[in-house]
């Protein structure tokens, strides 16, 4: 089973205890109206010069571990 139908069945389960009529009715509301948006997302020049810069420092060498990012941010909240 995947990540998502096991939310699904959690979430599920959780309604199938709720009694509260306009509770129930606003859940349905928010879902109803809800919609997987698949619409193209257009990107700005400088989000694209961004995303540009990303790839050529990931290409390059130029990146950090997560866990080495961790340690800076430690010591950087350290010296506030």
């Amino acid at each position: 089973m995947s990540a998502a139908d096991n939310i699904r069945n959690n979430i599920i389960d959780k309604l199938l205890t709720i009694s509260n009529k306009d509770y129930l009715s606003a859940l349905y509301q928010l879902v109803s109206t809800s919609s997987v948006n698949e619409d193209i997302v257009q990107l700005s020049e400088s989000q694209i010069l961004m995303l540009n810069m990303s790839d050529e420092d990931i290409k390059n060498g130029r990146i950090v571990p997560h866990d080495e990012l961790d340690k800076i941010d430690l010591e950087w909240l350290k010296s506030l």
